[in-house]
C-alpha cells in the first residue's frame, strides 16, 4: 500500500505538471506564435511543427503517466522531451537550473526512467486492465527509446544559427 501510495503521489506530481506545461506552450501569454518563435530561437526547424508537436507530447505523455496508463511508453515520452530540452535549451548553461541549467530536466527523466522500474502502482488504469508495462526491462527500453527518439528528432531538424563571426553566441 505505500508502494501504491508513494507511486500515485509521483505521478500527480509529474502528470499534471507536464500537462499544464504543454498547455502553456498553447495557451500561455505567447500561446502557439510565441512558442513557434521560440522554438525557431533554439534552431529546431520547422519551428511551427515543433512547436506543436512538443506540446502534444507534453499534454499527452502527462496525462497517459497521472493516469497510469501506458506507463512505459509515457516514461519514454518525458526521457525523449527532457533530452530535447536539455540539448537545445539547457546546453552549455551547466548544472543549475536557476543559471539556466540542466538540473531540472535531468531529474525529471531520471525520475520517469525510475517510475518505468518500479510501474505505476496498483491505483492506475494500467493495473485495472492488467497492462505490465514497467519492471524488469522497461526502464532500459525507456531510456534507450526515449533517447533515440530525442537523437532523431535533434538529427532531423536541430539547426542552431551558427554565431557571427566575431561574436560568442
Amino acid at each position: 500500500m505505500t508502494h501504491d501510495a508513494g507511486m500515485l503521489v509521483i505521478r500527480l506530481a509529474l502528470g499534471p505538471m507536464l500537462v499544464v506545461h504543454g498547455a502553456n506552450k498553447v495557451f500561455g501569454p505567447g500561446g502557439l506564435g510565441g512558442t513557434t518563435a521560440w522554438f525557431a530561437s533554439l534552431g529546431l526547424r520547422p519551428a511551427w511543427v515543433h512547436a506543436r508537436l512538443a506540446a502534444a507530447t507534453e499534454i499527452a505523455a502527462g496525462a497517459l503517466l497521472a493516469l497510469g496508463l501506458l506507463t512505459g511508453p509515457a516514461c519514454a515520452a518525458y526521457v525523449s522531451l527532457m533530452l530535447v530540452a536539455a540539448l537545445t535549451d539547457h546546453r552549455g548553461k551547466g548544472y543549475f537550473v536557476f543559471k539556466g541549467g540542466y538540473e531540472y530536466v535531468l531529474l525529471i527523466g531520471l525520475v520517469a526512467v525510475g517510475v518505468a522500474s518500479v510501474g505505476p502502482g496498483a491505483w492506475s488504469v494500467d493495473n485495472m486492465l492488467g497492462l505490465d508495462l514497467s519492471g524488469g526491462w522497461w526502464p532500459v527500453g525507456v531510456a534507450v527509446a526515449g533517447t533515440c527518439a530525442a537523437s532523431g528528432l535533434l538529427a532531423a531538424s536541430y539547426r542552431p544559427s551558427a554565431a557571427p563571426e566575431g561574436g560568442t553566441g
